[in-house]
């Protein structure tokens, strides 16, 4: 599809961020969903392997964040330097293939398979809440929507969204595919859906739909949405986060926690502007000169430092300084040092306001 201007679906973010893929066990874990951090009991390699493989998938995640770009170099997990197209999924195919941002449609669920919040339920630890199950979610559409390229969402991801753990729901009714725009009900645990088309996953969906601890609220469903309207407000407050080429993508989208080093489960992504008019790249924000996302995936509070980023005027967004997200509102910045600190399971973003 490279060099055509036709964007396709960008199955190898999807399958990063949620851990192996719609046709292996539904219990591999990813980046967002407990890999190594948080393992579910699912035997998927000693701690040296699912370690690895999680940093694999970072790899993977980063491409995709910069609009799954054949040519965007980056620092892989084993301190290599490689174009997109010269890191591999795990059956061999490149990950980054395309010419043009446009040429990716990044997703993290679809029409086909599992919801977003079903595949959550089914990849993640039993015993995690429910209010943790809901940070993921949003956590995972953020990833989406902070990407470059074309960002796509399956409807009711936004308001946590569930078919009862049906993975094909074509001819399942209204029964397991209402969305319910009363924000009372995500429709989960509505009843066992069709046996044929879940033979093999129907022990484990038994003993989560029946279990209560796993249906939000309205109220998490309402903070799901007021999450996922803040994110969207994010992406249109800068034009950095919708680069139109790959020469700017290439020039101006950076990531830290890099290399063999890296801390397991963050991504950290800064977006560059022209900080004056001898600068060598255009200025294509007027705001900013700069934005920082800070991805944390960790079941706990992450504190790093990026002696690259030290110096920088850095704040929260706006818009998470006035969130209805508490935790989001904890995040902060030391320009002295250069460390970021970022809650469990929240995506910050960070802005450097053009003086």
């Amino acid at each position: 599809m490279s060099g055509t201007g036709i964007g396709s679906f960008n199955d190898r973010i999807r399958d990063a961020i949620n851990g192996g893929s719609p046709f292996g066990n539904p219990l591999q874990q990813g980046f967002s969903t407990g890999l190594f951090l948080e393992p579910n009991g699912f035997y998927q390699g000693n701690e040296t392997e699912t370690r690895l493989t999680l940093a694999t998938y970072s790899d993977h995640i980063q491409i995709g964040l910069a609009g799954n770009l054949k040519d965007y170099v980056l620092i892989s997990h084993t301190g290599e330097v490689k174009k997109g197209s010269e890191v591999r999924t795990f059956d061999g195919s490149p990950v980054g293939y395309t010419s043009s941002p446009i040429e990716t449609i990044n997703y993290a669920s679809a029409h086909d398979n599992e919801t977003l919040f079903d595949i959550i339920s089914l990849k993640t630890l039993m015993s995690l809440s429910i209010d943790e199950r809901c940070r993921i979610n949003h956590l995972s559409t953020s990833i989406i929507a902070l990407s470059q390229g074309i960002p796509f969402f399956h409807a009711g991801d936004e308001i946590l969204r569930s078919k009862s753990l049906d993975r094909d729901s074509y001819n399942s009714g209204d029964w397991f595919n209402k969305l319910d725009f009363t924000y009372e009900t995500n429709n989960c645990g509505v009843g066992l859906p069709p046996r044929e088309k879940n033979e093999g996953s129907w022990p484990l969906m038994k003993q989560r739909l029946e279990n209560p601890s796993f249906k939000p609220t309205k109220d998490h469903i309402l903070a799901a949405l007021d999450n996922f309207v803040d994110i969207l407000k994010i992406r249109y407050s800068s034009p950095l986060f919708r680069l139109t080429t790959a020469s700017d993508i290439e020039q101006r989208v950076h990531f830290h926690n890099t290399g063999p080093s890296l801390v397991p489960g963050v991504i950290i992504m800064s977006i560059e502007d022209a900080r004056n008019d001898t600068y060598e790249m255009a200025q294509l924000d007027k705001n900013f000169t700069c934005v920082v996302t800070v991805f944390n995936a960790c079941p706990h509070e992450v504190s790093m430092e990026i002696p690259d980023l030290m110096s920088m005027e850095l704040q929260l967004h706006p818009v998470q300084v006035n969130s209805s997200d508490a935790l989001v509102r904890q995040s902060a910045f030391d320009s002295t040092t250069g460390r970021f600190t970022v809650p469990t399971r929240t995506t910050a973003v960070f802005v450097e306001p053009r003086c």
